[in-house]
């Protein structure tokens, strides 16, 4: 899945240093996992560059991806309906 950003990443928004255990209690265990943390590949996807990501599905479609950079946190994007994604901001 290569996706396009539907609009404009918010660089402000990545200030936030969220951990692992942070994202997985707030929006549980993803249902699957592309890449790893320790996997040296890196994949440029909605305007950041990561090597892992978690996916979340509601059956076989795609609701939000979770970007990571090693341990850092790049973002959570939620899908549209016109298959783009817009960041989400996680609650505090």
């Amino acid at each position: 899945m290569t996706a396009q950003p539907s609009a404009p990443v918010d660089r402000a928004a990545d200030a936030v240093k969220r951990t692992r255990r942070e994202v997985w209690k707030l929006l549980g265990a993803p249902t699957d996992q592309v890449g790893s943390v320790n996997d040296p590949r890196t994949h440029d996807e909605l305007g950041v560059r990561w090597n892992e990501k978690w996916i979340y599905r509601d059956g076989k479609e795609v609701v939000r991806v979770v970007l990571w950079h090693r341990y850092d946190f790049l973002g959570a994007y939620r899908a549209l309906p016109d298959g783009g994604f817009e960041r989400e901001p996680l609650p505090d």
